[in-house]
């Protein structure tokens, strides 16, 4: 079994986002299925709630260099 590098939860969406079928939500998820390729990992996990997005990778490096964006573009808010 092939265990995730860690869960990411960001609020993507407006809350009407409900589900992983949602287009909005299935456009995000082939893009994070994009990156996992050229990471040459997967994309384990991917689930959307009141438009929260909850995923994790295989690949401990491609989940480190989404939190450092995620936490850059947080400071860039401040």
């Amino acid at each position: 079994m092939i265990e995730p590098a860690g869960y990411i939860e960001v609020d993507m969406f407006s809350t009407d986002v409900d589900g992983a079928s949602h287009p909005q939500a299935v456009v995000f998820r082939e893009l994070l299925e994009d990156v996992a390729s050229e990471y040459d990992c997967s994309l384990l996990s991917f689930e959307v709630r009141g438009g929260t997005a909850v995923f994790c990778f295989d690949s401990e490096e491609l989940t480190a260099d989404i939190l450092k964006i995620l936490r850059r573009d947080g400071d860039d808010e401040s």
